[in-house]
């Protein structure tokens, strides 16, 4: 059965590969990423210069490309998360989740009540500007939006296990920069305090059946990422793609050029 939803995708554990936006936003975006083959696109306002406006003509751009969408807001406040989701966004990625309270009040800002107290909001965006009755409309809501918790901290790993057990957390991602630095080995990805840490969030993701996702820069990155757990893996993003194809086939068109295979 082919994936086509976030929630479909964090409903099982076979592997789910897209990539990362945090430059480019120009409208055939979505359809170039789904003929290279991505199943999702991670979006993101936290480190990119994406305003929410920006955002929303990229939400567009993905529907019409039917590629689901995960934004990552700046902050896990409750604005910026229900912003996002009124948008359009099927999913959203929260940074920096330390403890399983933080997750709960995650997932109470992005569903509607009884399961939250997002505010309503509808014939916008996320419901495609369409008609209909509002409980419908809000229980359709609360099963389609999926809710990742990135851990990215010490204190994050510590909680691992309640952050994965909320009820409402489809899939926790490892934020492997921030939770290097956090355990004091900032950027030696291979270090063993990073593998320990990582591989219990992982065995915390499959007690309670969560999925478990994570960014890659190459493809042999994200062999090692499924061995070690991992099912949502994110290959590379935009500004690296576009960076170290050109500067490959720079390289090698002067390399060429030096031994003489030229006119």
């Amino acid at each position: 059965m082919a994936l086509t939803t976030l929630k479909e995708m964090a409903a099982t554990r076979r592997a789910k590969f897209g990539t990362f936006l945090i430059e480019l936003a120009s409208p055939g975006v979505g359809h170039i990423l789904k003929s290279a083959g991505a199943q999702y696109v991670f979006v993101d306002m936290e480190h990119s210069g994406f305003g929410f406006d920006t955002v929303k003509r990229l939400l567009r751009y993905m529907e019409a490309a039917e590629l689901p969408a995960i934004v990552r807001p700046p902050s896990r406040h409750y604005h910026h998360i229900a912003r996002a989701l009124d948008m359009g966004a099927e999913g959203i990625m929260l940074p920096m989740v330390g403890t399983a309270e933080e997750a709960r009040r995650i997932v109470a800002h992005a569903k509607y009540p009884p399961l939250g107290h997002r505010g309503v909001a509808l014939g916008v965006a996320h419901d495609r500007y369409a008609p209909g009755a509002p409980a419908t409309k809000m229980r359709a809501a609360n099963r389609r939006v999926a809710v990742f918790a990135i851990v990215e901290t010490r204190e994050g790993v510590e909680n691992a296990d309640g952050i994965a057990a909320t009820e409402g957390i489809d899939g926790v991602w490892i934020g492997h920069f921030d939770l290097s630095a956090s355990l004091g080995v900032p950027g030696r990805f291979d270090h063993a305090d990073l593998r320990a840490a990582e591989a219990r969030v992982a065995r915390a993701c499959a007690r309670h059946r969560k999925s478990f996702g994570c960014l890659v820069m190459d493809v042999e990155g994200g062999i090692a990422a499924w061995h070690r757990g991992y099912d949502f893996i994110c290959y590379s993003g935009d500004v690296w793609l576009l960076r170290d194809t050109l500067a490959r086939g720079i390289a090698d068109l002067k390399t060429a050029l030096a031994a003489g295979r030229g006119r």
